[in-house]
Order: structure tokens, then sequence, then C-alpha cells
């Protein structure tokens, strides 16, 4: 009886053997991988406030933390008053140019008044009813008039000149505060801690309250909605592959069992190395093959980061 029972387990053995070498080989192996995203502090200060907790889903551009930035803020303030209190040294070019501009103006009116008075003349001049002296009297008025109107137009061209470049100097002086001013401004933003990526974080590696210096890193995060599986082909089954090609994914399921998934190749590595020693057997690891990326998508959350999978092709 023990020899028929020893008999039937070595045949149920060959039988198990026959059906894992009749089996359908796999044409690659490899692990899943995402493209992982650490994001680290643009600011110095203690965290007042950090949400992103490990598991999250977020958007790009949520805001999940905030960094103290009293002294920026102080420092931005200070810089304003010192542009408002060079400001107000300014001088007012325009009211100072509008006394030039009455004198003209009264020029102006003075050597109207003079020219007509010298037209009367004449005409009286002709009737013998005035004197050549007066008309040379109200030439002289005319002359002397136009003079002043010279004097204060170049009297105003010069104060002009000289406000101007009083007032460039001063200009001068606020432009590289407000340039701090930006600067401040640019700091002030990265004290916002704001999500990069859409994904979900993997790991936390800060709290609220802690201090946090530039680069220091926050959180890692990754887009899980579709995971690459790096795998390995040996050189002679490069043919069969093309980038853009649909092949079919295999992850382990429960009772022994595979899960099959669709995926697509997205990239074909133009240089061998030898296979990784995760991937293959100490015999099939001597053999050099070719890295490819197959992206496949994760819609039921099933793929994880670092999960075994089989490609065929």
């Amino acid at each position: 009886m023990k020899v028929q029972h020893f008999a039937y387990f070595l045949l149920l053995g060959a039988a198990l053997s026959a059906c894992q070498k009749n089996a359908p080989r796999a044409d690659a192996y490899g692990n899943f991988e995402a493209d992982e995203v650490i994001v680290s502090a643009e600011a110095g200060g203690r965290i007042l406030a950090f949400t992103a907790e490990e598991g999250e889903s977020l958007h790009a551009g949520t805001v999940v933390g905030a960094i103290d930035s009293v002294q920026l803020t102080l420092k931005r303030e200070q810089l304003q008053a010192s542009i408002r209190a060079i400001a107000a040294k300014s001088p007012a070019i325009s009211a100072q140019l509008a006394v030039y501009e009455k004198q003209l103006a009264s020029a102006k009116q003075q050597l109207a008044t003079l020219d007509r008075e010298k037209r009367r003349v004449e005409n009286l001049l002709k009737s013998d009813a005035a004197t050549p002296k007066q008309l040379d009297d109200l030439n002289a008025q005319i002359e002397a008039t136009q003079r002043q109107e010279d004097v204060i137009l170049e009297q105003k061209s010069a104060s002009n000149a000289s406000l101007s470049t009083q007032k460039g100097g001063l200009l001068a002086e606020i432009l590289p505060l407000q340039k701090q001013i930006a600067q401040i401004d640019d700091q002030l933003a990265k004290c916002r801690i704001v999500n990069p990526v859409d994904g979900t974080v993997l790991v936390s590696y800060a709290e609220a309250g802690e201090i946090a210096s530039f680069g220091k890193p926050l959180y890692k995060i990754a887009d899980l909605s579709a995971l690459t599986l790096r795998a390995y082909v040996a050189g002679n089954q490069l043919t069969r592959v093309k980038t853009g090609q649909t092949v079919t994914v295999l992850i382990d399921a429960p009772d022994g069992k595979q899960l099959e998934l669709s995926g697509k190749v997205l990239w074909i590595s133009s240089k061998s190395e030898f296979t990784p020693k995760v991937i293959q057997t100490k015999e099939e690891r001597i053999n050099m093959v070719y890295a490819i990326k197959v992206r496949v998508p994760n819609t039921d959350g099933a793929l994880k980061i670092g999960m075994p999978a089989e490609v065929r092709f």
C-alpha cells in the first residue's frame, strides 16, 4: 500500500512539472515604479501649518502649509516707508514751472499791448499828432519786454533741467528699494507650501511647529493613477517589441492566479545591460538585456510601487 502511495506522488509531481513546463513563459520581468517628487521647503522658519498627510490625494496648486513670514513682512513695510520718505523729497516740477508760465503769459500780454500802442502811435505820426520820440520809446519798451521773455524762457529751461536731474536722482534711490520689495514678495510667496503636481502623498517628513530650512524635504508625492513597469527583455526579443505597442502585463492574484492588465510600451533602452539580480535566476543574470518602460493604468489602485510583474508581447 505504501508503495502505491509513493508511486502516486511521483506521478503527481511529474504531472505538475509538465504543466509548469507547458505554461506560457513571460517575455519580460520587472517592477512597478512611479515618478516620485520630493517637495522641499523654499524658505526658512517655523512651520505654522502643514496638512500633507500620507495617503492623501492632492491637486497641483493646493496650499498644504505655511512657514512663518513675520520678519519678511516687517522688512517689506520698512522698505515701503523708505520709498515714501524719498518720494516726499521729490520736487513738484509742474508747480515750480507754473511760475515761469505765468511770467511768460504776462510778458506776452505786455508785448501785445505795446504792439497795439505802437500801431496807434504810427498812425498818429502820419498825421503829425504824435512825435517820433513816442514811437522810439515804444520800440525800446518792446525790445526790453522781448529780452525779458527770453530770460524767462532760459530760466524755465534751466530750472526744468535741474529739477529733472534732482528727481532722477531720487528715482535712482527708489529703484533698488523696489527691487528689494520684489525679492521679498518672492520670498513671501515661497513661505506658502504649494503642492506642485497631482498625486498621492507617499511619505511625510515634516510636522507643524518644526523649524524648516531651505531645501528641507517636506513630503514625497507621486501620481499613482498610472504606474510605469520597468522590465527587461533579451536582445533576441527586441524585434517583437516597439514603442507605442500594447502588451499584456500580469500581476499576482489570490489563489496562485494572475491578473492580466493592458499596458503600452513608452520607451526602449538603446543600450544593453546585465539583468538585475532581483529579476532573474543566477543563470539568467549573466545575460545581457534591454530595459523597457510600460505604462499601465491603475484605475482601481491595485498596482503598488515596487510590485513585481511580467510582460507578454
